[in-house]
């Protein structure tokens, strides 16, 4: 244990006699605002603490007015300490399963978007824009010019990258958005020289993975999730009925799926007819036939990881709670038997086979998949208004997103058990 008094004067020798606290417990009124005064602080220059298990994830910064100000604008909860609770705080991270881990810099954010969307089309959208965290948008052209690279943190709007339009075939077939993007996304695949949006797509996966082997920092949720997984399996293989490209499916296309191309899954088995709105076994309970427990009964558990020696995962998961309520989507979560063995899992349905949260390394880089479409709205549907995260700001559903947001920021390197 550290010695008392010493550390005492050395915080006082060093300016740190005070310092203000974030609480990420039931203590705070707005834990989405919290992330964004968070990355403020860092788009400052200065330095935050992220305290892994302590008080649901709580901040540490170096007592500044403007801080204080910044959290009295924001809405956030604050606490300014001094050196005896400082040390206190220090003495019990050394001794729990806890750990301080340090935030240096913001990342830079892009969401990869179709031109047009909506901002309320997208859960991370919505939480950025409520938490007050700048980002930019992205789409196929950007991609191609090698913009990538330039970010930190890349976020796939639900996007399909299997070249089948969501699947939305059956319902939506003769909608005017529906023939809007038809054409939106072949006359892209043609501007590059594809002929077929399947193919354009394939490309545009593949250009995302070298990004995360690069060192990215790539988060999906929704179908952007196993659709992505799929594109990667699909390379130089058509899994697109004729309604979509005009051409037919690869003869024997199972066959033909290499696993070891693809991130999180391996072993699914595709369901390329038009009219199953589903792209795969990997989603569970299935989008074709899903089971539905109600919002009131839908649940997932986060693990608990070690702070110290996993602080990855643990980053990932700090929140005030550890049971989350649950959320459906084209993608709600992955059946546990099509995960590789390699991945993290972070959440999952304890009740079923369904795993809701997921984490893994890709040469320099990590993804993260998050199952569903909208942690506040339990059955989303196409044309459904935005969900209002004024009502929503203790969401512990959303703060999960949130936690990625600041992983990149992290200066700690992740240390395996």
């Amino acid at each position: 244990m550290r010695p008392f008094i010493p550390t005492i004067l050395l915080l006082i020798q060093f300016g740190f006699s005070q310092k203000i606290l974030i609480p990420m417990d039931q203590a705070q009124k707005d834990h989405l605002k919290a992330y964004g005064t968070a990355y403020w602080i860092l788009n400052e220059n200065i330095n935050v603490e992220w305290i892994l298990n302590y008080r649901g994830g709580t901040f540490l910064i170096d007592s500044y007015p403007d801080v204080e100000q910044e959290c009295r604008v924001r809405g956030v909860s604050y606490e300014v300490i001094g050196a005896e609770q400082i040390l206190a705080i220090y003495n019990e991270v050394e001794v729990n399963n806890m750990d301080v881990v340090l935030l240096e810099k913001a990342p830079k954010i892009a969401i990869y978007t179709p031109p047009g969307k909506q901002p309320w089309d997208d859960a991370v959208t919505l939480a950025l824009t409520y938490a007050e965290i700048p980002y930019e948008t992205l789409w196929d052209e950007e991609v191609f010019n090698g913009t990538l690279g330039q970010y930190d943190w890349l976020h796939l709007h639900h996007e399909d990258f299997t070249g089948q339009y969501g699947k939305f075939y059956k319902n939506y077939h003769n909608a005017v958005w529906y023939k809007n993007m038809e054409m939106q996304f072949n006359a892209t695949a043609k501007k590059f020289g594809f002929p077929s949006v399947h193919e354009l797509k394939q490309q545009i996966a593949g250009k995302i993975k070298a990004y995360i082997q690069n060192g990215g920092f790539l988060f999906a949720m929704c179908s952007a999730t196993d659709s992505y997984d799929i594109a990667l399996s699909m390379e130089n293989v058509d899994g697109a009925h004729s309604v979509f490209d005009g051409t037919p499916l690869d003869p024997g296309l199972h066959s033909k799926l290499d696993y070891t191309l693809s991130l999180a899954f391996s072993g699914f088995k595709l369901l390329p007819d038009p009219m199953v709105y589903e792209f795969s076994d990997i989603d569970f309970p299935p989008s074709h036939n899903p089971v539905t427990r109600g919002a009131e009964a839908d649940y997932f558990s986060l693990f608990e990881f070690s702070a110290k020696y996993d602080p990855v995962p643990t980053m990932l998961t700090q929140n005030h709670v550890i049971i989350v309520k649950g959320f459906m989507g084209q993608t709600t979560g992955f059946h546990k038997d099509r995960i590789k063995n390699h991945i993290v899992i972070m959440g999952e349905d304890p009740a079923s086979d369904q795993v809701k949260y997921l984490h893994g390394n890709f040469g320099k880089g990590t993804f993260t998949f998050y199952g569903g479409h909208d942690p506040e709205d339990y059955q989303h549907f196409v044309g459904d208004p935005p969900t209002d995260l004024s009502l929503h700001r203790n969401s512990p559903g959303y703060r999960l997103i949130l936690n990625n947001i600041l992983f990149p920021a992290a200066r700690k390197k992740e240390r395996k058990t």
